[in-house]
Formats: C-alpha cells, structure tokens, sequence
C-alpha cells in the first residue's frame, strides 16, 4: 500500500500572521462556496431562498477581498496555501458532496453554525496578531460574522415571503444526482 504523507497539523498557535491571514482567505473562499453550493441545490425547488444563499457567498467574497487587501499591503502578492484541515482543532466544512441531501432547514442550520465558527476564529486570530490595521480587521470581521444571522433573516425577509417559505418548506429536498 502507498503509504502518503502523516496526518500531522499544525497548531493554531504556531501560525504566523501570515498564515492567519492566508487561512483567513481560505476559509471566506471555502463558505461562499458552500453557500453558492445551497444556492446551486435549491435554485430549482426553493428560488427565494436560493436567492439568500447567493447574498450571503457575496458577503463572504467581500470579507475575501478585504483580507487579501490586507494581506498584499503586509506580506505581498504570494499567498501561502493553508487551510482549515492543515490546522489542529479547527473547524472543517463537509465537502460539496456530502451536503447534496440536506434539507433547506438543514442549510439553514449549517449557515447558522458556520457563521458562528467564523466569529470566534476572528476573534481568537484577533488575540495572536500584532499589527492594529490586522487586528481591526479581524475583529470587524468578527463582528460581521456575529451579525451575519441577523444579515440573513433580513435577507430571508427581503427575498422569501411568507408564501414562498411555506411552498419551500413543504417542497421536496433536492435530488442526490
């Protein structure tokens, strides 16, 4: 049997400035992704919640933007790869795969858990980095983070009315095709 590289990750605490702020991309690109993938999965049978999917990948692009911002005003162009699964005791995020049969109360639940996650990453990365403007960054991030359920219940008023949650509610989970 081909034997691959060991299982072993890093330590939170061990990660640079840098690398807080390249898992910090990371991670914004992973959940709009996810929240795209939602999207994807009820555009057909739930549109209007679909709708909120696509905003809330769009405030995750957003967050993307700005730390890579910051990251091109401290470290340069060359981004380092890190992700959550290189990190010990971090969050993960089931692939797309794994997520094609849940139901929209499901989604809701893991939107609502992820944004969680997010916020108290950036807030302990917040405690580790030295720099103000990073610092201040984070911890704004975080704070959007803990609004961002309350950004989607606006969204969810804005874009899914009292009758469309109640089809979508009723309406069958997507197929696993």
């Amino acid at each position: 049997m081909l034997r691959l590289f060991s299982s072993s990750k890093r330590s939170f605490d061990t990660l640079s400035e840098q690398e807080i702020l390249a898992l910090a991309i990371a991670s914004e690109e992973d959940d709009a992704r996810i929240y795209m993938s939602y999207a994807d999965i009820l555009r057909d049978h739930a549109p209007a919640s679909a709708k909120v999917f696509d905003d809330m990948a769009e405030v995750e692009q957003t967050h993307k933007n700005m730390l890579i911002e910051m990251f091109r005003s401290r470290f340069g162009e060359r981004i380092p790869l890190i992700r959550r699964e290189h990190v010990r005791g971090f969050y993960e995020r089931k692939p797309d795969w794994l997520r094609k049969n849940l139901s929209l109360d499901k989604m809701r639940e893991e939107g609502e858990a992820m944004e969680r996650q997010a916020a108290a990453f950036y807030r302990e990365a917040a405690k580790r980095v030295s720099d103000a403007s990073t610092r201040k960054l984070l911890g704004d991030l975080a704070l959007a983070e803990e609004g961002h359920e309350d950004i989607a219940r606006m969204l969810e008023g804005k874009h899914v009315s009292a009758d469309a949650k109640a089809e979508e509610d009723e309406a069958p989970a997507a197929s696993s095709s």
